[in-house]
């Protein structure tokens, strides 16, 4: 961790772990320097600098500001001398634009402040939530100052102001005080998401909205659903109503776990794998089973040399954009038992066949898999959808290449031709670090799998351990778009979904943490998990 220390006007400024190029957007709150990218001066007020407004008390003298502690914890914090702020009841939440109204309405519900919408008048106790920096800047960063009694928070955008209100709420938990001075904020990485499976395990809505505003609190932005596996189709369909499961959630419900997740700021990524993993639909649709030469049905697996295979996927995929409006979709590709074979062509004739059809004598069935990968890509493609798929859904030494706007969830090194991360990395490809050392909570513990702790992954992982416990080289970070922890049912039964919420939530501190800022953090693991306490 990196200090800058400075002493003059009564001023002190703290830069802590500050990102690269954080000082382009950071401003303060009536739009001059702030941070680390102003002096100690222009944050002290006195009579030396009568603009800043006079001092809080001409017969207190106020100690130096201590640092917020929050989770993430804050990248760049000016200290100053002052009261600091904290809620009162009949202060108020004011907005420069109206677009900042449910980041206003939301902040004043929670701390017991009167939302008082677009105001141009400034009053001491106000919380004012502005738009500021112009465009061009980190969408998510922002700068909180607490200044004569007063907090404004500001970003380019509405994303960075609603952190903003993140890092005050956790400041003032429990009838805190924001301390006087200035936080200037963003994250080290912009895909920070957890994703759910529930497929194998059902979750009720409740449990699934508190996990949104947890994830809110805490500065994610992104929530995958794994609906679709071989025990379970779990979200009502209505082009296929057949291979719905008998517990699932209605689309209403899906509807208001959406609009809670964007008022937070959090996109819904919704998955249904194919060509694997698919049992639920063959259930419903025996005829579409891949089978190998002896007849022998193969598990999960859809036969992807028939049209009706493709046909229902696509269904699905064009129904479901309609539920799920962010920009990302996972196409699954993992496990497509086929390819798992000594010899897939010689198991799969049909494959086999189909394979030289369409790409030519040489076809493979791994060509004809990554054909169908391609083509799912194009059909969430026209949605305006960024497809994403599993690192083992893209296969070596193919004559046909995956899209290069497939982004690559990378879990394992454990598949058969397993290939290490630098070589996506290398190849140009995006990739997003689902780690399956650190990042898997997988139910019952099966074959390798342990529950990770909090603890594991805020001391010895960060984004650029991909695979096992060896970082890539950093030349490659900026590929790595984030990461991702991930809760899977394979034993469903193992834990109640309120055992689950107990035993991620420590993994889920500490993961944010490194996505935030991936640096060495500056307090103990025993300090950091004693500050989960106080914050709840």
């Amino acid at each position: 961790m990196q200090h800058r220390y400075a002493l003059a006007g009564g001023a002190f400024a703290v830069t802590v772990g500050l990102g690269v190029g954080l000082g382009l957007w950071a401003t303060g709150g009536d739009g001059s320097p702030a941070g680390s990218a102003r002096s100690a001066s222009d944050t002290a007020p006195g009579p030396s600098s009568p603009d800043t407004g006079p001092s809080p008390s001409p017969s207190r003298s106020y100690p130096l500001s201590q640092a917020p502690r929050t989770i993430p914890a804050v990248r760049s914090f000016t200290a100053a001398r002052g009261p600091g702020w904290h809620p009162a009841h009949g202060e108020r939440v004011v907005v420069s634009d109206g677009s900042l109204a449910d980041e206003g309405r939301l902040i004043a519900g929670e701390l017991g402040l009167t939302y008082a919408g677009e105001q141009s008048d400034v009053r001491s106790g106000d919380v004012r939530l502005a738009l500021s920096g112009g465009e061009g800047g980190n969408p998510e960063s922002y700068t909180m100052t607490v200044r004569d009694g007063r907090v404004t928070i500001s970003g380019p955008a509405d994303a960075g102001v609603f952190y903003g209100t993140r890092t005050l709420k956790q400041e003032v938990h429990g009838g805190g005080t924001a301390p006087e001075g200035v936080v200037n904020d963003a994250p080290a990485k912009p895909r920070r998401g957890f994703m759910l499976d529930i497929a194998r395990k059902p979750y009720t809505p409740g449990w699934i909205e508190d996990r949104v505003r947890e994830l809110g609190d805490l500065k994610y932005n992104e929530l995958g659903l794994h609906f679709s596996d071989d025990q379970a189709f779990r979200i009502q369909s209505e082009t296929h109503p057949e291979i719905v499961s008998k517990d699932h959630l209605t689309k209403a419900q899906v509807k208001q776990i959406v609009d809670l997740a964007t008022s937070r700021h959090i996109t819904v990524v919704p998955e249904i794998d194919s060509p694997g993993h698919l049992g639920a639909v063959i259930a419903a649709h025996p005829d579409l089973q891949l089978r190998n030469a002896q007849g022998l049905a193969t598990r999960g697996a859809i036969d992807i040399s028939k049209d009706g295979s493709a046909q229902i996927v696509d269904d699905l995929l064009d129904e479901f954009a309609g539920v799920f409006p962010g920009g990302y979709w996972h196409l699954g590709g993992d496990e497509y038992q086929a390819l798992t074979v000594r010899a897939p062509e010689a198991s799969y004739p049909q494959l086999a066949a189909a394979a030289r059809k369409a790409h030519g004598p040489g076809g493979t069935v791994a060509d004809l898999t990554t054909g169908w990968l391609n083509d799912r890509a194009a059909t969430v493609r026209n949605h305006d959808r960024t497809p994403r798929a599993w690192n083992d859904g893209f296969f070596r030494n193919t004559s046909v290449q995956p899209a290069k706007d497939i982004e690559v969830a990378y879990w394992t090194g454990k598949e058969i031709g397993a290939r290490q991360p630098v070589e996506y990395l290398a190849a140009g490809r995006k990739v997003i670090n689902y780690n399956d050392e650190f990042l898997y909570y997988v139910l019952g513990q099966p074959q390798t799998f342990v529950y990770p702790t909090g603890q594991r992954i805020y001391e010895q992982w960060t984004p650029l351990v991909l695979r096992g416990t060896q970082a890539v080289p950093a030349r490659y970070d900026s590929q790595i778009l984030g990461g991702t922890f991930a809760v899977w049912g394979d034993r469903p039964n193992a834990q109640t979904q309120d055992q689950v919420a107990a035993g991620i939530r420590m993994p889920l501190r500490a993961t944010v943490q490194k996505l935030w800022d991936p640096g060495k953090p500056a307090l103990s693991w025993t300090d950091f998990k004693a500050l989960a306490g106080r914050l709840g």
